[in-house]
């Protein structure tokens, strides 16, 4: 079963777009699908995720948000490889 990551993000935020650079790298490294959600689509998500993002999840569950760490992310995408 191959891992997906998902990345909740906004428009002008450049936390987010720190973290996308990150995922699109590690992307090529472990080939695992990819979606962006923007938060300011649905309230529901802008009232979780509001002062979090960018968020990022792995499999369905959240793993980093805030400043994206290339390490720690890569760690972590490592660990769902393995298991």
């Amino acid at each position: 079963m191959k891992t997906y990551v998902k990345l909740y993000t906004r428009k002008g935020c450049h936390l987010c777009e720190n973290a996308e650079a990150i995922v699109m790298e590690l992307k090529e490294k472990w080939n695992f699908q990819y979606e962006e959600e923007d938060i300011d689509r649905s309230d529901e998500l802008t009232e979780k995720y509001g002062l979090m993002i960018p968020v990022v999840e792995i499999d369905g569950e959240e793993v980093q948000f805030g400043q994206i760490d290339k390490i720690f992310l890569n760690e972590a995408l490592s660990r769902k490889h393995l298991s």
